[in-house]
């Protein structure tokens, strides 16, 4: 049986990226990115609209480059997977918290691609003349870690 766990959206950040470092110095950066709908109500005729609100985590390099190139506001597309993370809070209350894990990020502002994927992105805006988009991929390919599971205990958020 096939398995597939993919999440792809397009939205504006909600707020800066908030870079960190967890205790054996890996970095991570946390934003949200909003999605719009909008559609007609069939019995009114009214224009309705909804938004949801995504979490996203971005692991090492792929958070360092987000967090240069992710600001309040900016139309970003985030892929990566999802990923519900569980835990008791201060007030003994039990939390859950479902997260789209990026794998690749795209600055739809015109900053270009930010990828941890092995392909290169299909959505792109031009590159700083300094990057290549095939160099920075092999860079961060050659990056990541063999092992790439997370431990809960290391997000620092």
């Amino acid at each position: 049986m096939l398995n597939l766990n993919r999440a792809m959206i397009i939205g504006n950040a909600t707020r800066d990226v908030e870079l960190r470092t967890t205790p054996n110095g890996r970095s991570v950066a946390g934003f949200a990115v909003a999605t719009n709908r909008r559609w007609n109500d069939r019995e009114t005729g009214e224009t309705k609209e909804e938004v949801q609100f995504h979490e996203i985590v971005a692991w090492g390099k792929l958070g360092e480059i987000a967090n240069q190139v992710v600001h309040k506001g900016s139309p970003v597309y985030i892929e990566g997977r999802l990923q519900t993370r569980n835990w008791e809070g201060q007030d003994g209350a039990r939390r859950e918290k479902t997260e789209i894990i990026a794998d690749n990020i795209i600055a739809l502002s015109g900053r270009g691609p930010v990828s941890e994927s092995p392909s290169e992105p299909k959505i792109s805006e031009p590159l700083p003349s300094d990057s290549s988009p095939k160099k920075e991929v092999e860079k961060k390919k050659e990056e990541k870690p063999e092992n790439d599971e997370i431990n809960l205990d290391d997000i620092p958020f």
